[in-house]
């Protein structure tokens, strides 16, 4: 027996516009096809989950920091 993808589920433009937020809530990863008059308008999919664990430290000894980083080396007065 092959196997079958599932369809994405689909939904009409009206019936997204009510409820949109509880559509992007519940989005499963194959997304949801958003129809008009019967026909496919979009397709609304997930986006990627993105690991940023390692950009961390990733530019250790690439950089040379020249001065106070948490200074813009104007001198000023709050008072005057």
């Amino acid at each position: 027996m092959p196997c079958m993808k599932a369809k994405p589920k689909t939904i009409s433009t009206s019936e997204f516009k009510a409820h949109c937020l509880e559509v992007l809530n519940n989005l499963d990863p194959r997304g949801i096809i958003i129809t008009q008059r019967g026909r496919p308008v979009a397709r609304v999919i997930p986006f990627p989950a993105v690991n940023n664990e390692s950009l961390i430290g990733s530019m250790k000894g690439k950089i040379n920091i020249k001065g106070d980083i948490f200074s813009t080396s104007v001198k000023w007065h709050a008072e005057s």
